[in-house]
């Protein structure tokens, strides 16, 4: 199966890089990444975005905390364009599972992307409140589970399975860490991977034999070995 690679970046420069790449199918970005690539204004920063990204799918995050502000805000996001995926998070700083919120937005026609999705119970939670016609990309971290010392890929196994009569329904692979996720991702069926983009380079490069990466890395030693003029 194959499977879209979406490039997890906020910063224009990059976002003008790889949207000229063919192997990027889209981007995601949230409000840390927003801050980090020195956004001041959330709003008129995305429409800077989106007039490099027009046509690739594109998500934005609410930043509200209660239900009726990310419902605004997720309504106000979705008109910034038709590649636009407004992007909330399952639950709220409080705990509170999102769903009104999720049920409201997706009963409008707006293309979610529901994040910070670690389990395949909270997958289940989310298939409950919405229907099967409206676009909606359930984002599982993998990476930051993994951090925890847990295996991230049973939850992805439970969250593919249950979500396979809802064809409006794509799970994605977030929080990579490493090229191999990519590899494992698209082993266990995931519909969409993010990634940032040093990683999506290195992945760009797959295909080197172990032969050829021992020499390589034999070499590095040699050349370093010989820059610091070691001597026994």
């Amino acid at each position: 199966m194959s499977i879209k690679v979406f490039c997890d970046i906020a910063d224009i420069k990059n976002i003008k890089k790889f949207n000229n790449n063919n192997f990027v199918k889209g981007f995601t970005t949230n409000p840390s990444l927003m801050r980090k690539a020195g956004a001041k204004d959330y709003r008129s920063y995305s429409k800077q975005i989106l007039k490099i990204c027009s046509k690739k799918p594109i998500s934005f995050e609410v930043f509200a905390d209660n239900p009726k502000l990310m419902i605004d805000q997720g309504v106000k996001i979705n008109k910034w364009g038709k590649n636009v995926y407004v992007k909330v998070p399952v639950i709220n700083s409080k705990k509170k599972f999102t769903g009104k919120v999720i049920s409201e937005l997706n009963s409008r026609n707006i293309k979610l992307n529901i994040t910070a999705v670690y389990t395949a119970k909270q997958t289940a939670k989310i298939l409950k409140v919405i229907n099967k016609k409206t676009k909606v990309i359930i984002s599982i971290f993998a990476g930051r589970a993994a951090d925890t010392g847990k295996d991230p890929v049973p939850e992805f196994i439970k969250s593919i399975r249950i979500a396979k009569s809802f064809k409006n329904v794509e799970i994605l692979w977030a929080s990579v860490r490493e090229p191999y996720n990519y590899t494992q991702a698209k082993q266990l069926g995931c519909h969409i991977i993010t990634i940032p983009p040093s990683i999506i380079e290195k992945i760009q490069k797959f295909g080197k034999s172990f032969d050829q990466l021992t020499q390589e890395t034999v070499r590095n030693f040699l050349i370093d070995s010989r820059k610091s003029k070691f001597n026994l």
